[in-house]
């Protein structure tokens, strides 16, 4: 009637309310270090920190956050719902990673700020440490992911295997569909499985103590810049002991003296581990 166009009109977010802005970055805060805590031994912790909360407003601020315990579970093959959503098998059991781009693997974090959250996605070569691609996001749709791995083939290339969770963004087929298109055999962890994906859950780490939590951004503007410098240092100026001392960069380049050691993935009793090659 208006003769609006239905595209043009979108509906103004409403803040988070102070009060749950600090509790989500003392709740991401706690999850970073300790990724196996449930809600009720995170009210534990903030109550440690004289945050005194109850066990139902911190769920419902995990749930916002798409934050959750990691723990094995059964049934872990549902991750999206539909025909559009298709989980893989687990392909890195004992395998040697010895080269560039013989694996990636790609995780979402949380990044808080003061009047909401964003979603970021990464993209990791896993024998360099190099960050090959990243996304921030507003909204947990599969979209910018698969905005992340277009550019991350457009600029370096496709993997021998690309490794994920079994997050919907990952299962869905607007994702899969351009990996099974370059020929990429994809392999995908057991739900919460965090361990699995250990080398793109230490970056998280790095990223949240080295700049996230110090800059504490206002706004997916601020926090997009500071995150692209940042990603920028750790790829060109942060060295590695893992690394010999050398930077994901140069190891991505094959530059540098020594050699790297083989990240070997092998699942015991449940738990995986990683072993280096001598």
């Amino acid at each position: 009637m208006l003769g609006v166009s239905r595209s043009s009109v979108y509906h103004r977010p409403v803040p988070l309310p102070r009060r749950d802005a600090e509790l989500l970055l003392a709740i991401d805060k706690i999850h970073t270090d300790r990724p196996f805590l449930g809600s009720r031994r995170i009210v534990d912790e903030l109550e440690d920190e004289l945050l005194c909360v109850n066990r139902k407003a911190v769920q419902r601020l995990m749930r916002l956050a798409g934050i959750e315990a990691i723990y094995q579970r059964p049934k872990t093959s549902r991750a999206g719902v539909g025909a559009h959503h298709r989980v893989f098998p687990y392909l890195l059991a004992g395998v040697p990673i010895d080269r560039p781009n013989q694996v990636w693997v790609s995780d979402i974090t949380f990044i808080p700020m003061p009047a909401g959250f964003a979603y970021l996605v990464a993209i990791l070569d896993v024998f360099s440490r190099r960050v090959l691609a990243w996304r921030l996001s507003n909204t947990m749709e599969a979209r910018f992911c698969v905005d992340a791995l277009e550019e991350a083939i457009a600029r370096h290339g496709v993997p021998e295997v690309f490794n994920t969770d079994q997050g919907s963004q990952f299962t869905s087929t607007d994702f899969t569909s351009v990996l099974e298109g370059h020929g990429v055999a994809i392999s995908m962890d057991g739900r919460g499985r965090w361990i699995d994906n250990v080398f793109v859950e230490r970056f998280w780490r790095s990223l949240k103590y080295e700049n996230v939590y110090l800059h504490a951004y206002e706004d997916l503007a601020a926090a997009r810049a500071g995150i692209e410098v940042y990603i920028t240092y750790y790829n060109g100026k942060r060295r590695h002991a893992s690394l010999g001392r050398r930077t994901p960069d140069a190891v991505y380049a094959g530059e540098g003296q020594g050699e790297v050691p083989v990240a070997r993935h092998v699942r015991s009793s449940g738990v995986l581990t990683q072993r280096a090659a001598a």
